[in-house]
């Protein structure tokens, strides 16, 4: 008799599960005035630093050639870019490798969010050189700046994330379900993990949950019955309690959705046809989580999925295309399935990463750095736009931290964060919860979602 548990981290479970008993009211009954209807956000995270100067890159002939001096031999051709044409004129193109997007762009439901990373406030170039009080801590790290834009806490060791956090203010719309709001299905990371919001990770294939072998089912239900009942023993003995509850949480939430998971028969099967990357079977288990939602009891989904392999500091033209060759096709697939199951309006995927990567060429690759675009799918995106300032393609410019192309970010992930948590449902009141430098930045809504 096997059990696999379907938490990120026991003993960071069991401090979940505490805290759920403990934790004041949250004023979980206020966010829930606040929404109503199903919703679902979708974190795609791009791990390793993605290249945001070789993923969007201006078409017109000036911005260009600014870019492809600065980038050298790692420098895209500008007939290889995919066009998004604006109502203001066509000015970005996206690697060629992301041309499935373009639909996307063209339908109206994807939108850029540029240069947006980690800030402790609004910073110039002057003040980022002036001294280190305004910086996030260790900034161009890997492991430092992928737990700041997941926590949205760019100066202090964080303890939960803003996917988390939104489950501690929204997740009493699922009351009764017994699955969670918040589900990986791309590993362990913080982004899920709230104070009272456990995150749990799931297998995108294969039956999994509770295995009881040996003898008939008769037999195999006693002993189910009876580890239940284990469960309820000893409620005086806190760690105890908690154990039973983690246990108990995790057994029945992998029952339903071990059905909903494995379904052959699920209408987004089609949109998939033909994929069979790492993003793409990670995508596919959400649109059928998704599927599933009336059959799960669920009103809110918080998801988190991965793509890795972007820490390019030698052939990156190469490796970074081989990778959105996964990304770019995933992501349609996804926007089809979503499309395919008529959720498009309620279901908003977005995209993370570590950090941007300096536009002055490294090698046949490129350096950690700092400012990053982004990309917004869905039915509710003000889509075909940009969002936010696109930085000036200059080494020692106005938006550089050096002399490199090291992004200083005009837009906050605060901002990215607290756009995609109003949509959520998120009262106005209750974004600093999820958001906590929110007030420090002059615009909380950056205006992409509708």
């Amino acid at each position: 008799m096997t059990v696999q548990i379907l938490r990120r981290n026991f003993l960071k479970g069991l401090g979940a599960v505490t805290a759920a008993n403990t934790l004041p009211g949250l004023s979980l009954m206020n966010a829930y005035a606040q929404a109503s209807g199903y919703k679902a956000l979708v974190c795609v995270f791009l791990y390793g630093g993605n290249d945001g100067n070789n993923m969007v890159v201006p078409v017109q002939t000036a911005e260009y050639n600014a870019y492809a001096t600065a980038r050298g031999s790692i420098a895209l051709p500008q007939s290889s870019l995919v066009q998004l044409p604006q109502a203001s004129g066509t000015r970005f193109g996206l690697h060629a490798n992301l041309a499935p997007l373009q639909q996307i762009w063209t339908n109206g439901d994807m939108a850029l969010v540029l240069n947006t990373g980690p800030l402790v406030q609004p910073l110039t170039r002057a003040q980022y050189r002036a001294g280190r009080t305004s910086r996030p801590e260790n900034l161009f790290s890997h492991d430092d700046q992928q737990e700041q834009n997941q926590t949205a806490i760019p100066n202090n060791q964080a303890t939960t994330g803003w996917g988390g956090r939104l489950g501690d203010r929204l997740s009493v719309m699922n009351a009764g379900s017994p699955v969670p709001m918040n589900i990986s299905v791309g590993g362990n990371d913080i982004y899920l993990k709230g104070q009272a919001t456990p995150a749990y990770s799931v297998p995108t294939g294969g039956s999994f949950g509770l295995t009881l072998t040996g003898g008939n089912a008769a037999q195999q239900t006693a002993r189910r019955n009876a580890m239940q009942a284990l469960f309820g023993l000893d409620r005086q003995n806190m760690q105890v309690r908690s154990a039973g509850d983690v246990i108990s949480s995790a057994v029945n939430a992998s029952a339903a959705l071990n059905t909903v998971i494995n379904n052959n028969a699920s209408a987004a099967a089609a949109s998939f046809q033909g994929l069979n990357t790492a993003l793409s079977r990670q995508l596919f288990t959400v649109a059928k989580m998704i599927e599933g939602r009336a059959q799960l009891g669920l009103q809110r989904e918080v998801f988190f999925a991965q793509a890795g392999g972007f820490d390019n500091h030698q052939n990156q033209l190469a490796d970074q295309a081989g990778r959105f060759n996964e990304v770019g096709p995933a992501l349609r697939a996804f926007y089809n399935a979503i499309v395919a199951l008529g959720v498009q309006d309620q279901v908003t995927l977005f995209t993370l990463s570590d950090f941007g990567r300096t536009l002055r060429v490294n090698d046949s690759g490129s350096d950690h750095a700092w400012g990053n675009h982004h990309i917004v799918i869905g039915g509710a995106v003000q889509g075909g736009q940009t969002f936010g300032t696109f930085p000036t393609l200059a080494l020692g410019g106005p938006d550089d931290t050096d002399s490199d192309g090291r992004w200083i970010p005009t837009t906050a992930v605060d901002q990215y964060a607290a756009t995609l948590a109003k949509w959520f449902g998120v009262s106005e009141a209750d974004i600093p919860a999820v958001v906590p430098n929110i007030a420090r930045f002059p615009t909380r809504d950056l205006g992409f979602m509708g």
